[in-house]
């Protein structure tokens, strides 16, 4: 290994860029956005963990490369989990991103340790679902939303839900076979809660969410 970027973002020593499969660390400064709570914790914290000569065991899921061409992998460090061992320490929350589950259920597991015992990010305002109706202005990047489900509706390649303040729930239809008998009309009129990356799509705010982990009904 050379270089630990961020939290779950590490430079192999031939050069190659892996991301870390099933966490997601906060994110640090970055142009004029500031550093995310505890994101130069995350990094300082793998840092120490691995040490300059660290030797990784990587396994590899079902997709190797993200859109980004990093690669993808659960990485071991003298047989523990790297993300499992982020996680169990607050540093990070689960992201399940289908076909790459392989672990899933350890890291869910790991969180919730976190979670219970209020390590970490789970201490932290910050990291509490966000009203829809009021997000700051510029929201956008990993986070944790709860609204009201307004209305269901689907087009040519995805189910959507609809929430307070505009922002919307995008599920692709290639996804559905991660979520079982799904029918997004069950959502209308109740409050849920997402996680997953804001983005600005013609004007208004949506979510992809990849796998029915990171929806909850509240």
């Amino acid at each position: 290994m050379a270089k630990v970027h961020d939290g779950d973002t590490l430079q192999l020593a031939d050069g190659r860029k892996l991301r870390l499969i099933g966490v997601n660390t906060p994110e640090l400064a970055r142009e004029e956005r500031p550093a995310q709570p505890l994101a130069e914790a995350a990094r300082d914290a793998l840092r120490r963990r691995l040490g300059p000569r660290a030797r990784l065991a990587l396994h590899y899921d079902r997709q190797r490369r993200d859109r980004y061409g990093r690669l993808l992998a659960h990485a071991f460090h003298e047989g523990r989990n790297l993300s499992a061992w982020l996680l169990r320490r607050g540093y990070g929350a689960v992201v399940a991103v289908p076909p790459n589950l392989d672990y899933h259920e350890c890291y869910r597991r790991s969180e919730q340790e976190a979670r219970a015992q209020g390590r970490g990010i789970w201490r932290l305002p910050y990291y509490r679902p966000l009203a829809t109706t009021a997000l700051p202005p510029g929201t956008e990047g990993f986070r944790f939303i709860q609204g009201k489900v307004l209305r269901a509706g689907e087009s040519r390649r995805s189910l959507w839900l609809n929430l307070e303040g505009g922002v919307a729930l995008r599920i692709a239809r290639k996804d559905l076979v991660y979520f079982g008998d799904f029918d997004p009309r069950r959502y209308v009129g109740r409050h849920i809660e997402a996680r997953g990356w804001l983005h600005r799509q013609r004007g208004r705010l949506v979510m992809q969410i990849r796998h029915p982990f990171a929806l909850r009904l509240r």
